[in-house]
């Protein structure tokens, strides 16, 4: 080919689309190799669209970003218009994609240039409106340059239905471009999203349908949940793009250094951490005691490492509860590294023969294998503790971290120091969260026989007074008297140490219980600066912000819960929690199906993938799960609360009302989230007296969520019109805004 048209020697063709064809050419005035692309007749045949063409291209041709492709000169020869550009060396987007799902670090290296480069043309008033893999070249050195800006004003005249020409971008289109209104930066973000997407799973967000049933996913339906794809893809990067993707763009980021700023704070296993930040896993001691027979001594010792290692704040440690999902396990340092995102990882054994001990640990930087520290210690039963706050000290000193005075305080500071009472503490506080009453029974015996071992201690109280207030959580058989012996114990506990933030979580649990949803909130926070690592704490504060309506504020709680303890269930149960908040009922699908895949017995787990399911209108799933956990656990809140709104949300009224007895009715409305539940039900049957009456008690309770309930939560749409509804709504609204975090 020696083709010229005007001032450019065509070399090659090398490629072709729905939007012309594209040539290497040889610019003959600059001496310089340029791509040319010349668009299609009937893109450019009518005079206005081409009008707009030329002007959009021409302020695209005054962007200067090295994520962008210039535009050197716009053209016609020949009766075609043509767009000269730099030649790229290297491949789209595209076809890197269809070699497979690009690794995390290479997406979001690529998203990152991405989002540079639409930040600038943003900021200048320029909207792409055509992002797409196939509009993202790579250069041999892994640059990434945006192309084409300005075709997508062009095409947006050409009808949709008459063409095969733009099949390709219908897979990006956001809602707004799908229905033909004015869109604005945003539809780029949403056309971001769907392009990192397909980069992480290698399939577009809504498939791979002809294009009339591909607009309609689009306007309709969900997205499946990266994570669920992928699950080593960490959750805060699945909340980035399910946000980006947000078929209401006054919900979705609204610029892109919103979205940056996010998609930069988000980890990657495999990648290691912000500097700023450093990370470990105390793998299960493991028992090489002759009889195998002190397995409750090597969990102590795990936990207390554990324990000591969370009060340093520039540490990341991950919880006790996914650590031990490694016990006895068979897997390589890189893979337990890589399932919990840690740089660092210690393990260790103990044999314990009579009364003297013998201890050995060691810490491994995972990211090269390599050993940092090892040491062995000798001693007996009564040197147990100093031997753990040794090699606590030893870490703090490897990954040469400074100790603040109250650091030093709280590494020193033994809740309990009999071995024995604070097994039988780990013990019962795993059955805690069990939420079942076979579980809380267990719990109690256990508190109780620690607490005959030491007597009087701050720990086992607050651990006390937990089992009695989940109790009242969790099950509808307990009255007035379950509360107020939670409140026995944890006044005991503040009696005897004021600043240990179990305490402060208890306080927290029990004012939620009793619907004092602020004071609760407040506790939670008081734990959290106590310990920003303590789990509990974690999950009270996550709890009470989303009746308060300030999830927001929870952001970087959620984050850390997940990342403390990735493996259990509780923190993706959370996740659930406010992605259901924010009206993100596929996510909160997805996040619910990860909890319960970790712990089926959880009642956190199982109400939110029921809750979920409910969402999502996947009533035979919903109801596959219900039947047995109802029958399973009979005195338990949960499951009644979702077979009433399984019911509601089928429009049987019959049977909804048949569910709910006056007993349970009495019982619910002692609760703080029953009583929102009821609402929501009674909304869905058309039952509007009794819906708003349950409403209006649930905001008495604590329910200040005013997006929530003004907008958010689909099940209240029958009673959004009452005007009752909306006088109530005047109050959550002032009292939302004026609750200060």
């Amino acid at each position: 080919m020696n083709k010229i048209v005007s001032h450019y020697r065509l070399l090659e063709k090398i490629g072709e689309g729905g939007m012309g064809v594209v040539y290497k050419a040889e610019d003959m005035k600059l001496k310089r190799t340029v791509a040319l692309k010349f668009l299609p007749p009937e893109l450019t045949r009518d005079r206005q669209a081409k009008a707009r063409f030329i002007q959009e291209a021409q302020a695209a041709a005054a962007l200067d970003h090295p994520n962008i492709c210039a535009v050197f000169e716009i053209g016609e020869a020949e009766n075609a218009t043509y767009i000269a550009m730099p030649y790229v060396k290297g491949r789209s987007l595209k076809e890197r994609i269809q070699a497979g799902p690009l690794s995390m670090e290479e997406a979001l290296d690529i998203a990152g240039q991405v989002a540079e480069g639409l930040k600038e043309a943003h900021e200048r008033g320029i909207i792409h409106r055509d992002i797409k893999p196939a509009n993202i070249m790579l250069t041999e050195k892994g640059q990434a340059k945006i192309m084409d800006f300005g075709l997508a004003k062009l095409e947006a005249g050409v009808d949709l239905t008459k063409t095969m020409a733009v099949m390709g971008t219908v897979a990006y289109m956001s809602p707004e471009q799908a229905r033909g209104e004015e869109v604005d930066h945003r539809t780029d973000i949403w056309s971001f999203g769907a392009t990192l997407y397909e980069m992480l799973t290698g399939q577009k967000p809504f498939g791979q349908k002809h294009d009339q049933a591909l607009l309609y996913s689009i306007l309709n339906d969900t997205t499946e949940a990266v994570s669920r794809i992928r699950p080593e893809i960490p959750n805060y990067l699945d909340r980035v793009i399910q946000k980006a993707l947000e078929k209401d763009r006054s919900r979705r980021y609204q610029d892109m250094v919103e979205l940056l700023k996010d998609l930069k704070s988000t980890q990657v296993p495999g990648l290691g951490l912000p500097k700023a930040e450093k990370s470990i896993i105390v793998l299960p001691f493991e028992d090489i005691s002759p009889g195998k027979d002190n397995e409750y001594f090597c969990d102590g010792m795990t936990e207390e490492i554990i324990t000591d290692l969370s009060h340093v704040h520039d540490l990341l440690v991950i919880s006790r509860s996914s650590a031990m999902t490694f016990k006895g396990t068979k897997k390589t340092i890189s893979e337990i590294a890589h399932a919990v995102n840690v740089r660092f990882i210690l393990e260790g054994s103990v044999r314990k023969a009579g009364n003297n001990l013998r201890i050995t640990a060691q810490l491994i930087d995972a990211a090269n294998d390599a050993h940092l520290w090892a040491e062995k210690y000798a001693g007996t039963l009564d040197d147990v503790f100093d031997i753990q706050e040794q090699v606590s000290r030893s870490i703090v000193s490897a990954l040469k971290l400074q100790l603040i005075p109250e650091e030093e305080r709280l590494i020193t500071n033994r809740p309990l120091t009999n071995i024995h009472a604070y097994d039988a503490y780990l013990k019962a506080r795993q059955d805690i969260w069990r939420w079942t009453k076979p579980a809380l029974e267990r719990a109690q015996l256990h508190l109780e026989n620690a607490l005959a071992i030491v007597g009087e201690n701050a720990l086992l109280f607050a651990g006390l007074g937990s089992v009695y207030v989940t109790y009242a959580h969790a099950t509808i058989l307990m009255d007035e008297e379950t509360l107020t012996k939670a409140e026995q114990f944890a006044g005991k506990a503040a009696r005897l140490e004021p600043e240990l933030a179990q305490c402060h979580s208890l306080l927290a649990s029990i004012a939620m219980a009793r619907g004092q949803m602020k004071q609760s909130f407040r506790h939670a926070q008081r734990a959290l600066s106590i310990n920003p690592f303590d789990p509990d704490a974690l999950l009270f504060f996550i709890g009470t912000s989303v009746p308060l309506g300030k999830t927001p504020f929870t952001a970087a709680s959620v984050d850390r819960f997940v990342k403390i303890d990735p493996l259990s269930a509780l923190p993706h149960a959370c996740l659930g929690n406010v992605s259901w908040a924010e009206g993100r009922v596929d996510a909160l699908l997805g996040h619910a199906r990860t909890a319960y895949r970790l712990d089926p017995e959880s009642q956190f787990a199982r109400w939110w993938i029921v809750y979920g399911l409910l969402a999502n209108h996947l009533f035979e799933e919903a109801k596959a799960l219900l039947d047995p956990w109802s029958k399973e656990v009979p005195d338990n809140a949960m499951p009644m609360m979702n077979v009433f709104l399984l019911h509601a949300l089928r429009g049987d009224l019959a049977l909804a009302l048949q569910s709910v007895t006056e007993r349970w009715k009495s019982q619910a409305w002692q609760d703080y989230w029953a009583p929102f539940t009821m609402a929501e039900g009674y909304a869905l049957l058309g039952q509007t007296a009794e819906a708003l009456r349950w409403l209006e008690h649930a905001i008495d309770k604590g329910w200040i969520n005013y997006p929530l309930l003004a907008d958010i939560d689909p099940f209240l749409a029958n009673i959004r019109g009452e005007p009752r509804f909306q006088k109530l709504m005047q109050r959550v609204k002032y009292e939302w805004e004026h609750f200060e975090v």
